[in-house]
């Protein structure tokens, strides 16, 4: 009797403390009103976009710049995607829930995708991390919203269509958020999301030309892969093959290449946990390049470097790229991280169910970056290929952002502030729309800029 009671007491607390989350949710309602979540007011900025945009060049390499403005230049989604500062300064603008999760802080659709767990397994999840944060979890959403509008849009669907996958993407949020609220501790952590889960959300001969899609793509973006892809045989020596302005190598000499090579694993080692150092420890640098990759990291430093085992069969490469202060930290306070790549890969290991076992950070030069492998069998999907199948994509996207803010923040308490109805969804609908609308005239801005000669340039971005 005595075992009953007790057990009974363990459930009345755990229920009690589950009901007070939810509680304390639903009063976050009051800083924040679900209707009013939907509202854009652009008077409310307190500086241009442009401004924004251009005060981020401090810590960017200068000679990218143009590179950087051509490619956020070629279309709206391209600008939304390099335009994640301008966007959290227009979230501080409007009070928010309180309700604070580790957020992914650019998480627009095409920031979801698959890669390898350390098991090898293929894992639906969130993708990249550089603005990574605690803070409310709507401004994740807000931004998954927008860029499903403004993905549509550029890619020639429907507003109506985008509209179905905004409100899917949100509600499949809210209702995974409700089940987790309902879920042990460890329960949340070990959920994953497979490539098979993904599949099943398709329609048959949808899911069966994703399925052989994803195998292929998942084999050419592997470690094998990346070596037959990127790199040649020279004079006996494996080498990164140059594609400039993507791939070049360094303008340092050999023996100041190799110093900062040095430099860079002498700290990443320290990053990782001892037993890890024993396998970095059977590789060897090869060869480095510095690359260019995507649209908001275009401008920051990034490195590409090659690296064989001891064994003579199996090349590794390893990204290293710069992470500066997230764009949130002035509107949310500092990190606590004294590293920026630290500051990254705590976060990505907080979001993701299972990350790069390799993930370090490192400090150069006064300069932080964070270490990862390089592509390590990640499926990125373009918006044209996932434009036919937007509200099933869209509605993964949720459940994976969801998992995320769920493993770092309180269920309960954001499930009790969503509610079982659309309130909340439909004010994430009135927000994307109007934003979407705004990232349109932004663009336009940006293109008149470059136009005058205000903005530098290139006529070769890619």
């Amino acid at each position: 009797m005595s075992s009953v009671l007790s057990n009974g007491e363990v459930r009345v607390r755990a229920t009690n403390r589950v009901d007070a989350d939810a509680e304390a949710g639903k009063s976050a309602r009051k800083r924040a009103p679900r209707k009013s979540s939907g509202n854009w007011d652009p008077s409310r900025r307190t500086a241009p976009a442009l401004d924004r945009l251009r005060a981020q060049e401090a810590v960017r390499d200068h000679s990218l710049l143009p590179i950087r403005y051509a490619r956020m230049a070629s279309s709206s989604w391209a600008y939304l995607r390099g335009a994640a500062a301008v966007m959290a300064a227009d979230l501080a603008t409007s009070e928010h829930s309180g309700l604070t999760v580790q957020m992914c802080g650019d998480a627009h659709i095409l920031n979801f995708g698959l890669w390898a767990s350390p098991e090898r397994r293929l894992l639906f999840d969130a993708r990249d991390f550089d603005e990574t944060l605690e803070g409310p979890f709507e401004w994740d959403l807000k931004r998954l919203a927008t860029s499903i509008f403004v993905l549509a849009d550029t890619e020639g669907v429907s507003t109506s269509v985008a509209a179905e996958s905004a409100r899917a993407a949100m509600r499949t949020y809210r209702d995974s958020m409700r089940r987790y609220a309902k879920s042990g501790e460890l329960e949340v952590w070990y959920d994953s999301i497979t490539a098979q889960e993904t599949l099943r959300r398709l329609s048959t001969a949808d899911a069966e030309w994703h399925e052989s899609n994803i195998l292929k793509r998942s084999e050419k973006r592997s470690q094998a892969g990346a070596t037959r892809q990127l790199t040649e045989v020279v004079d006996g020596r494996r080498k990164i093959t140059e594609a400039p302005p993507k791939r070049r190598h360094f303008t340092l000499g050999e023996s100041e290449e190799i110093s900062v090579y040095n430099q860079v694993f002498d700290t990443y080692l320290d990053s990782i946990t001892p037993y890890l150092r024993r396998l970095v420890g059977r590789f060897t640098r090869v060869d480095s390049v510095q690359q260019v990759v995507g649209v908001g990291s275009v401008g920051m430093r990034v490195y590409l470097h090659l690296m064989e085992g001891d064994s003579g069969r199996e090349p590794v490469m390893f990204q290293v790229k710069q992470a500066a202060a997230s764009v949130y930290e002035e509107f949310l306070g500092p990190s606590p991280f004294g590293n920026h790549g630290q500051r990254v890969t705590v976060g990505q290991r907080l979001m993701q169910s299972a990350s790069d076992i390799f993930l370090g950070y490192v400090r150069v030069d006064g300069l932080d970056y964070y270490v990862r492998q390089f592509r390590d069998m990640k499926v990125i999907p373009s918006g044209r290929e996932i434009a036919g199948i937007l509200p099933e994509f869209s509605a993964i996207c949720g459940r994976a952002l969801a998992k995320s803010h769920a493993r770092s923040g309180d269920p309960a308490a954001i499930a009790g502030y969503l509610g079982k109805g659309d309130a909340f969804v439909d004010s994430m609908i009135s927000f994307g729309t109007a934003y979407a609308a705004q990232t349109v005239a932004d663009h336009a801005e940006l293109v008149d800029a470059i136009g005058a000669g205000v903005v530098p340039t290139t006529d070769t971005p890619w």
